[in-house]
C-alpha cells in the first residue's frame, strides 16, 4: 500500500468527511496529503540540521581531545498518519498549521554520550547557538522521574533554509549516557510488553536498577576525571 493510500484510509475515517461529496473529499485528501508531505520535509530537514551540528561537535572533540563524546545519534519523524491520529486524540483541527502549533514531538533525536559531563557540554553548546531558540528544557538527570528515568530533554526551534524561504521547526532532543539509554530501552520494552502488568513491586525493582546504573555512571565519570588529571 502506498503512502497516499494509507493516508487516505486515515482521512476517510474522519466524521466530517462522511457528509461531503466524494469528489470533493478526494480533492481535499489529495491537498492534505501534499500539505503534510511538505510539513514532513521541513521537520525532517530540521532533524538533519541538528544531526549535522552534533556530528561537527563530535569531530571537533576528536581533533581537540582525541576522543568522541557522542556514542550514537538516532532520529525519528512522526508519519502524517501518526500526526493526524494525535490531532484527532486531542480533538484539534486536522491541518499542518494545527500540527505545527500544537505538537512539539513531530521530530525527535536521541543522543547517547559516554559520560555525564558530555551531556552537559552538548546541552551548553546547543543552547549557545544563536540561531537555535530554546522552547523547553528539562533535566531528568538531576531530578529523575519517579520511575528512575534519567535523561536531559531539550526542545529547540531550528531554522531550515529552503529554496525560497526560511522555515522553523521544533526538534525534541533527548541526551543521555549509554547506561541511562540501556535502562530506558529495557524499561520501555517491559512497560509496553503485550499483556504486561507492571506491579508496584516491579516498579520498585526498576527504580532500584536505575539507581544502581546511576551510581555506575557517577563512578565512571570519577574514573574518567582522575585519568584526565593524570594527563
Amino acid at each position: 500500500m502506498s503512502d497516499m493510500e494509507m493516508f487516505s484510509d486515515v482521512i476517510d475515517n474522519l466524521p466530517v468527511l462522511a457528509r461531503e461529496n466524494p469528489d470533493s473529499v478526494k480533492e481535499r485528501i489529495t491537498g492534505l496529503f501534499f500539505d503534510f508531505l511538505e510539513l514532513s520535509h521541513i521537520y525532517d530537514s530540521a532533524i538533519e540540521v541538528v544531526k549535522t551540528y552534533l556530528n561537527i561537535l563530535d569531530s571537533e572533540f576528536k581533533v581537540k581531545f582525541q576522543r568522541n563524546p557522542i556514542h550514537s545519534i538516532e532520529s525519528r519523524l512522526k508519519s502524517p498518519q501518526s500526526i493526524i491520529g494525535k490531532l484527532q486524540k486531542k480533538e484539534l483541527p486536522i491541518t499542518p498549521e494545527s500540527a505545527r502549533k500544537n505538537l512539539l514531538d513531530i521530530a525527535g533525536i536521541r543522543v547517547t554520550c559516554c559520560y555525564i559531563s558530555d551531556i552537559y557540554s552538548l546541552v551548553d553548546m546547543l543552547c549557545r547557538r544563536d540561531d537555535f531558540t530554546i522552547i523547553k528544557k528539562k533535566d531528568y538527570i538531576k531530578k529523575p522521574k519517579p520511575s528512575g528515568y534519567r535523561s536531559y530533554h531539550l526542545i529547540i526551534n531550528v531554522p531550515v533554509w529552503l529554496s525560497s524561504k526560511k522555515e522553523y521547526a521544533p526538534v525534541e532532543i533527548q541526551i543521555r549516557t549509554i547506561a541511562m539509554d540501556f535502562w530506558a530501552s529495557l524499561e520501555h520494552q517491559l512497560k509496553y510488553k503485550p499483556s504486561a502488568s507492571i506491579t508496584p513491586e516491579i516498579s520498585e525493582e526498576l527504580r532500584e536498577c536505575a539507581e544502581k546504573i546511576a551510581e555506575t555512571d557517577i563512578q565512571m565519570q570519577k574514573i574518567f576525571n582522575e585519568i584526565n588529571d593524570l594527563d
